[in-house]
């Protein structure tokens, strides 16, 4: 008896010493990755038996999370900018890498002439244009660049309507509240999407690369290091890689 109780009071003071492995990963995202992330999600907990809570959310919103205390293990921006600001403060476990580069498109649900390309956002028979928000999705951000780059930012600035990230946006245009917009190419080659509208892809000379970062945060670093890792190194791996390929990104 005596020595059962003893047994029972060593793993008892095991167990409150011993550091408190989390269950599940908390991964950051960017909007525009959200229909790939079902598949990557999926192929890495068959694979790991890790489970993944995704929390979606423009990638300016995310950084500025993160700098309030946001409990994420890691973060799965839109660009390179946020993530390396963070590192750069001191709110991750190292510096950003790029997993993928993403891909502007023009996708409307109404039966407007797409031979005409960018030029068609300044004809009559287009009213409302989508884009994400530029102060906080790097979509928003290049939508703008392509805007500027065909000399069409003053004629179509009236038409804007802002979703606040990629997500919101791809919303408005397949609901037809914007008649047309600039999203994300990983949206209208979804599944969920794909063969929904017409689309053409934007001349990537156009707008600058949007190289996509992933970064493992400080609070994944302190609370779940190993699966936090093993999650970053996965999103390299070959599974991961056609993924991504296959939601129209490019590969670094």
């Amino acid at each position: 008896m005596k020595q059962t109780l003893l047994t029972l009071l060593f793993c008892l003071s095991f167990s409150l010493s011993a550091p408190v492995i989390a269950e599940t990963l908390t991964v950051a995202v960017a909007p525009n990755v959200k229909y790939a992330f079902d598949d990557l999600q999926a192929e890495f907990k068959k694979e790991t038996g890790i489970d993944i809570s995704p929390v979606f959310s423009s990638s300016g919103k995310i950084a500025a999370q993160v700098r309030h205390g946001a409990p994420f293990d890691v973060f799965m921006s839109a660009d390179m900018g946020f993530p390396e600001t963070l590192y750069k403060d001191g709110y991750t476990a190292g510096p950003p890498r790029i997993y993928a580069y993403g891909a502007l498109v023009l996708w409307t649900m109404k039966d407007l002439d797409m031979g005409k390309g960018v030029e068609l956002l300044k004809d009559s028979t287009v009213e409302k244009v989508a884009i994400a928000n530029p102060k906080v999705a790097p979509y928003g951000k290049e939508a703008i660049k392509v805007l500027k780059y065909y000399k069409l930012h003053d004629a179509v600035e009236p038409k804007l309507v802002y979703g606040e990230d990629v997500s919101q946006t791809g919303l408005y245009i397949a609901s037809r509240a914007a008649d047309i917009g600039l999203t994300a190419k990983s949206v209208v080659v979804s599944p969920e999407m794909k063969g929904k509208g017409k689309w053409i892809e934007i001349r990537k000379e156009s707008y600058d690369p949007i190289a996509q970062g992933v970064v493992i945060l400080k609070h994944g670093r302190e609370t779940n290091a190993s699966a936090a890792q093993r999650f970053h190194d996965f999103l390299f791996s070959p599974k991961a890689r056609a993924i991504f390929e296959r939601y129209g990104y490019a590969l670094p």
